[in-house]
């Protein structure tokens, strides 16, 4: 085990992958041969990313606010501060704040061995962020996919 102090090094995410004013910071790049790296990300009311993919899938867990995401053809889900959304490995998909409201978001996903892992298409319109949002579920885990550990704590 390792105790890793990350000095906080905000910097304003590019404009060719987000809309609007976005603050990200890397938490965490996993030690060989995890290739896990975690992010947390400030989204301003209305900011959203581009379009993109994750190699491997990536998980989003809503720490503060109220945003919005939507995988390609499917419905706009609303989520709030403790909700989580799991993207399935290699599905398009965007997420950013509701249009009234900042979010924070906790990002985690894998990198290929070459070190990529995102690939990023075409902005998402305005059009397409104003469509009506609605609730998003949450899929809890199952007896069948979750294997049952007794708490440590």
């Amino acid at each position: 085990m390792q105790v890793v102090r990350t000095p906080s090094q905000g910097r304003q995410a590019p404009q060719q992958c987000y809309s609007g004013v976005v603050w990200i910071d890397r938490d965490v790049t996993g030690l060989e041969p995890s290739r896990l790296q975690t992010f947390h990300a400030q989204f301003s009311p209305g900011t959203r990313t581009a379009w993109h993919r994750c190699r491997y899938g990536q998980v989003l867990t809503v720490l503060h606010g109220v945003g919005r995401v939507q995988r390609r053809g499917g419905p706009i889900h609303e989520v709030r501060a403790g909700d989580t959304v799991v993207v399935e490995a290699g599905e398009w998909h965007w997420h950013g704040a509701a249009p009234n409201t900042f979010m924070v978001v906790m990002s985690a996903h894998e990198t290929g061995p070459d070190g990529t892992g995102t690939e990023w298409g075409e902005h998402v319109s305005d059009a397409e962020y104003r469509l009506p949002p609605i609730t998003a579920t949450i899929r809890r885990p199952d007896a069948d996919r979750t294997p049952q550990r007794e708490a440590c704590w």
